[in-house]
């Protein structure tokens, strides 16, 4: 089990990484970022996880997310290392077909929570599973993303526990993420200034 895990893992890792590095709004990129989906997909069924208890709390928590990071954006454009990796990824989320790029943004946080807050929090426990997905997402080689996968990461290997399945951690990722996508791009746009 654990090595089919890292299989699936080394191959989610790679087909990211090298999906940031595809031209944004490109048919490369919207590709590659849907067979990072549907790896993560996949390799949520080597586990049985159940789909455990949600409310609104999980909506509640991505809108709270978002805001927590939207604030975040807003300290991390002052700062040119910061300001730069934020502009590295949100580019891609305003070029290209909105449309597409929205569909596999969404695809990719629920596929992530099935695959990461399911087998991989199964077999490694909270602790591990936020440890894999962090190291997984250094694969972007983007300080943000990274910073941004150990804060989530620890959230939802938190609801993963508290909500009993992978129902909780699935909404607010799916919630966080379209706001991200929607909100943020604005807030750090590419063209202005260094």
């Amino acid at each position: 089990m654990k090595t089919a895990l890292g299989l699936v893992t080394a191959a989610g890792a790679g087909l990211l990484g090298y999906s940031l590095t595809r031209k944004p709004g490109s048919r490369e990129f919207v590709g590659s970022t849907a067979a990072v989906a549907g790896v993560w997909a996949a390799g949520s069924l080597l586990d049985r996880t159940p789909a455990g208890r949600v409310g609104a709390g999980p909506v509640a928590c991505g809108v709270g997310a978002f805001a927590v990071f939207r604030a975040g954006a807003e300290m991390g454009r002052r700062i040119p290392v910061l300001r730069r990796a934020l502009r590295r990824v949100l580019r891609y989320a305003s070029a290209g077909n909105g449309g597409a790029v929205l569909l596999t943004t969404l695809a990719n946080g629920a596929a992530e929570e099935l695959f990461f807050r399911g087998p991989v929090y199964n077999a490694l426990g909270a602790t591990g599973s936020t440890a894999v997905y962090v190291l997984t997402t250094t694969a972007t080689r983007n300080p943000a993303l990274v910073a941004a996968s150990a804060v989530m990461g620890t959230v939802f290997a938190w609801q993963r526990r508290s909500g009993g399945g992978v129902l909780a951690p699935l909404v607010t990722h799916v919630v966080w993420s379209a706001l991200m996508v929607w909100w943020l791009p604005a807030l750090v746009p590419e063209q202005a200034g260094p």
